[in-house]
């Protein structure tokens, strides 16, 4: 492709609403532009790189036995309504009624699809013999996000690689697993990006274990902990600490507590500001409603609390925060004075409320706390669980050494889903005995712009994007010096022709420019392979080639030029294990 015959509206200075360099990037190197908050439409460089990743990600799919399909972005309400998911989504779903005719419908845009994909199977696959299968689509995804930012790390419209495998028993869902998590290691090898899978969360997706690929960077919005020693890594909402369960022995002769007043403070800041007291000194009481029932949750003042943990914890379906009229009711106080002693409900405690020697807490009584509190002498404690978020310097749960955390861009997710979903949209299957069963599910999905914006947040240095050869939306840029020297033109177009014979992606910058300004732009929109013509190069026979991470190009004669592309192509370009 000539320069001049695509459309690549490069930008010299950062736009100001620009946060990340994703975002920066992107723009300035006419990959997209904006069309509103949250939506934006992919230039033909940007689209070219979408289409590259889109096409590894197909490859992988299907050779790890997934079969495509395409299914309708629009969706009836009513499949959300018998999954629970119109509530759990909120307002993250675009739902929205609409006349036809003198019916009013009531639809939803797909933010994923496990409700179109599981009625389709309920209406198709009926016994044992069909099963395992897994299919998949890449398609748009729609959701509501408050707050649209990071270009397009986070939007409401976004194209995602969602897949669902189907199966008869727990061997098939994790042979469907396993085979989809190994896809997705290629997939983001393939793609040149760095990733760690996780232990996860399955969130409102539901289902009973999951794993997320993150990839680190420093504008990550999700938390990963993770141990270099022995590579355990999860997210901040799954992570486990190897903190061990251990219970005070009674004080004898302890002294009561003592009731301080704390008029108007009734957070941990505004009381230790108060009493000039450190915060890990203090036990924050916190009320949850747990399958109806409300139970105080006990963490140390600079923690906080893990909701996940708590429903396991309390081996819960649902756990929610509790309402004020609820917090009055069994601490007799409003919101921010709840403590453990005498208040009047069950409780559980993390392992760190058991390392405070005296506390400070909640007297269950407007404006005022209890100094001078010693767990398991002033309140019972018999038992401590993992309750709160790990932090970096915690104890690795799996070896000797200690956790860190990292910054992450999560680029895919995928989860054992179990029954949740056929049991809902009776999707069932009939065994060899004609015996009906639900069919076990699990899902897959790849946030294809995710990972286009991940490498371009990852892959870049001062003068622009750095893009893996595998996914640049070209793979060589070729520049001549002076497009009005016929000398320069004939030796330029002939390595072009012979490149695109080759096979190979090439884009030429055929623009009457300054050789500075094309430089800049070659740097900023960041193809793989450089080759220069003109100038004393070309007087001597040769071309000037580099690689992007290269600081010095090589001289190469001009005949060999082609031939030594290829050999750069070969050896820089990313691949996977098998």
């Amino acid at each position: 492709m000539r320069w001049t015959q695509t459309f690549i509206p490069t930008l010299k200075e950062v736009p100001s609403d620009a946060e990340v360099p994703s975002h920066q990037l992107m723009l300035r190197s006419g990959m997209i532009r904006q069309l509103m908050a949250g939506a934006y439409t992919y230039m033909p460089l940007g689209y070219r790189v979408v289409r590259k990743v889109t096409e590894i990600v197909r490859e992988e799919m299907d050779r790890a036995g997934g079969v495509e399909l395409f299914m309708p972005a629009l969706q009836p309400i009513e499949l959300f309504e018998r999954t629970g998911r119109k509530e759990a989504f909120g307002n993250v779903l675009f739902n929205f009624e609409t006349k036809r005719g003198d019916r009013k419908l009531h639809f939803a845009l797909g933010p994923t699809h496990e409700e179109v994909i599981t009625d389709l199977v309920s209406r198709e696959l009926k016994t044992y013999k069909q099963l395992p299968v897994t299919l998949y689509q890449i398609q748009t995804k729609f959701r509501n996000e408050e707050r649209p930012r990071f270009g397009v790390l986070r939007t409401s419209e976004f194209l995602m690689k969602d897949a669902y495998s189907f199966g008869s028993s727990l061997e098939q869902l994790n042979d469907a697993y396993d085979a989809m998590y190994n896809a997705y290691c290629r997939i983001f090898e393939r793609c040149g990006l760095e990733y760690i899978p996780v232990e996860a969360e399955s969130g409102p997706i539901g289902g009973d274990a999951s794993h997320e690929f993150m990839a680190p960077a420093d504008n990550g919005e999700d938390f990963v902990v993770r141990c270099k020693s022995c590579g355990y890594a999860a997210n901040q909402e799954r992570a486990d600490t190897g903190r061990t369960s251990s219970t005070p022995a009674k004080v004898d002769g302890a002294a009561e507590p003592q009731k301080v007043a704390t008029p108007d403070a009734g957070s941990i800041d505004d009381v230790s500001r108060m009493l000039k007291a450190d915060a890990a000194t203090f036990i924050k009481t916190l009320i949850y409603v747990a399958d109806g029932k409300p139970v105080a949750v006990l963490i140390r003042g600079d923690h906080e609390a893990n909701e996940g943990k708590v429903r396991r914890a309390l081996d819960a379906t649902s756990v929610e925060l509790a309402d004020e009229a609820t917090i009055e009711k069994v601490t007799g106080a409003p919101v921010g004075f709840a403590g453990p002693v005498g208040i009047k409900c069950a409780y559980i405690a993390d392992h760190d409320i058991a390392q405070i020697a005296s506390a400070i807490t909640g007297a269950n009584e407007k404006d005022a706390h209890l100094t001078g509190v010693v767990p398991g002498t002033h309140f019972e404690l018999s038992e401590t669980f993992d309750l709160r978020n790990a932090d970096a310097g915690d104890p690795c749960p799996k070896c000797d050494a200690t956790l860190e955390i990292v910054h992450g861009i999560e680029v895919g997710h995928v989860f054992k889903l179990g029954t949740k979903y056929s049991e809902s949209l009776d999707a069932n299957y009939l065994d060899s005995e004609d015996k009906k069963h639900p069919i076990i599910m699990g899902c897959y999905g790849i946030g294809v712009t995710r990972v286009v914006a991940a490498i371009v947040e990852t892959c870049h240095d001062e003068g622009g994007i750095v893009w893996p050869m595998s996914v640049a939306p070209y793979t060589v840029e070729l520049i001549p010096l002076n497009v009005t020297d016929e000398e320069v033109m004939a030796a330029v177009n002939k390595i072009y022709d012979e490149l695109k014979e080759a096979g190979i992606d090439v884009l030429m910058d055929d623009r009457d420019q300054r050789p500075g300004f094309k430089f800049k732009d070659a740097d900023l929109i960041g193809l793989p392979v450089r080759v220069v013509v003109g100038g004393k190069g070309l007087k001597e026979g040769n071309a000037e080639i580099k690689l992007r991470t290269d600081s010095e190009a090589t001289m190469v004669p001009i005949g060999d030029a082609v031939a030594h592309v290829k050999n750069l192509i070969n050896t820089n370009m990313p691949s996977a294990r098998s």
